[in-house]
């Protein structure tokens, strides 16, 4: 009995230390929200990618430069730091093997710095790529979800 155990459970350790290019952007989107939740902006702009590209929740412009997206959530972060961001859904499309796009829905609730708690539902898109070893976001795009 104890071989097919052993068995087993070596199997298991090989499927998942094999996770795929898919459950590696997940997990970098994971941490990435731990690091937005946590208002870690270094943890937040480690995850970037130097050359990518960015359209925040309310963007009017689309930002090309490390600099342009720090700035971005630093003030973010000033002026209502999140507690929370959920992913609610998401559905994750594999490129190739070195690039992912993951998109789907968020809640990212906070207290604005007056006090007033805020729920803000967005859609999201990143678009991530394998750059030498790691995982960086190449692209991210979130957008208010409509009220109707």
């Amino acid at each position: 009995m104890r071989k097919p155990l052993s068995i087993l459970a070596l199997l298991m350790s090989v499927s998942i230390a094999q996770a795929g290019p898919k459950e590696d952007a997940a997990q970098l989107v994971e941490r990435w929200s731990k690091a937005f939740a946590d208002a870690d902006l270094d943890g937040i702009v480690s995850f970037y990618a130097p050359e990518a590209t960015m359209i925040g929740t309310f963007g009017k412009v689309v930002m090309t430069k490390p600099e342009q997206i720090r700035k971005y959530f630093e003030a973010t972060i000033l002026n209502s730091p999140p507690n929370t961001v959920a992913l609610q859904s998401a559905e994750t499309l594999l490129i190739d093997e070195r690039t992912v796009v993951l998109s789907g829905f968020d809640t990212i609730s906070g207290v604005m710095k007056d006090g007033q708690p805020y729920s803000s539902l967005g859609r999201v898109t990143f678009v991530i790529a394998k750059q030498g070893s790691d995982w960086k976001i190449v692209h991210l795009h979130r957008s208010p979800l409509p009220k109707t």
